[in-house]
């Protein structure tokens, strides 16, 4: 099993930034896969970003130049930087683990006024 604890959503005014964190533990493999989905109120959920544990990264068109995907393999984190956010980004952001087994974080609100 792992658990997934995410933090850093909130309210932030169109342009403004945000930094997600999700912290992993328990049966953490050494080569697995850590990302970011969102899902909007209506929208299926979809892939923001993803990074590999060696580092290898994979953005969504809609987010790349303005998001940044980074993890710490000894604290078994993963961060998301989000910078010139606008209205459609709000939507709730979950966290991902994927190795044997895919497990997903609670999800956290990201709400972008314009």
């Amino acid at each position: 099993q792992v658990q997934l604890v995410e933090s850093g959503g909130g309210l932030v005014q169109a342009g403004g930034s945000l930094r997600l964190s999700c912290a992993a533990s328990g049966s953490i493999f050494r080569i697995n896969y850590m990302g970011w989905f969102r899902q909007a109120p209506g929208k299926q959920r979809e892939l923001v970003a993803v990074i590999s544990s060696s580092g290898v990264t994979n953005y969504a068109d809609s987010v790349k130049g303005r998001f940044s995907i980074s993890r710490d393999n000894a604290k078994n984190t993963v961060y998301l930087q989000m910078n010139s956010l606008n209205p459609e980004d709000t939507a709730v952001y979950y966290c991902n683990y994927r190795s044997t087994t895919v497990y997903w974080g609670q999800g956290t609100q990201v709400t972008v006024s314009s």
